[in-house]
């Protein structure tokens, strides 16, 4: 028996979490009520702040409540071209303008949308990385659902109810820099979990991994590994279907 790998520590050890505490909050869209399934709510962008371990910015949004005398606060993933002081409209019947949420349903197809709700009244959970976008590709108002291209390039059906940010994440452009230097990564990842720096097995002792040891550094079996393997042994291409690199262009099927 050898000694308990890295992959099956990241399972039990503390040191292995995502460093939250100093996180600003879960950004998602108003909780969805009569006032957004019937007409808009209007909200003001108080400011636009940096969340530690993301690379888009937030959008802190004031609300009045609609049923009761307080103010909502809400973050938001700030879409390009937001600002502080600027007006957005939650609803169904808000105007097609940057920084609004409004349902797939009411935009044309064309649209170039964000914080996509995956099941209505989700509060968004789609295309919420920097720069990142997904457009509006057709309408079904008999099935009441609409496709939309993801930043993959996949295409999904969803429901026209389900709501979605008009505009492209802001924070765009961030992985065309280099890093050019180590300390950069270092800072990088010390605000996200420990998963950096990365030793490969190959590099290790056959006692820290199945692919160390060995003259010349090899994996000396095959790289594919059963869905079933024990947890010291499931490292690699695991219960891989196909191996190897992805020749041509990624098909999507047209309905």
């Amino acid at each position: 028996m050898g000694r308990v790998i890295l992959a099956q520590r990241k399972g039990k050890s503390a040191i292995f979490r995502a460093r939250t505490f100093h996180r600003k909050g879960a950004a998602k869209l108003r909780s969805l009520d009569y006032a957004e399934r019937q007409g808009y709510l209007r909200g003001v962008v108080k400011d636009i702040i940096h969340d530690p371990g993301r690379g888009a910015p937030l959008a802190v949004v004031h609300f009045r409540d609609p049923y009761r005398y307080k103010k909502r606060k809400e973050l938001l993933v700030a879409a390009e071209g937001m600002y502080t002081g600027q007006f957005i409209y939650c609803g169904k019947k808000a105007a097609l303008t940057i920084g609004n949420v409004m349902p797939l349903g009411q935009m044309p197809e064309g649209t170039i949308v964000c914080q996509i709700e995956q099941t209505t009244g989700d509060r968004g959970k789609l295309a919420k990385a920097s720069g990142n976008y997904a457009t509006i590709v057709s309408h079904n108002p008999d099935g009441g659902k609409t496709k939309v291209k993801l930043p993959s390039g996949a295409k999904k059906t969803l429901s026209s109810t389900n709501r979605a940010m008009v505009g492209i994440v802001a924070g765009g452009g961030r992985i065309d820099k280099p890093i050019l230097k180590a300390g950069r990564s270092y800072h990088k990842f010390k605000a996200k979990r420990k998963s950096w720096p990365r030793v490969r097995g190959v590099a290790m002792n056959p006692v820290d991994h199945p692919f160390g040891g060995g003259n010349h550094q090899h994996i000396g079996k095959p790289s594919t590994v059963s869905r079933y393997a024990p947890p010291g042994r499931k490292v690699g291409l695991i219960a891989a279907r196909r191996t190897g690199r992805v020749r041509g262009t990624l098909q999507v099927k047209e309905d």
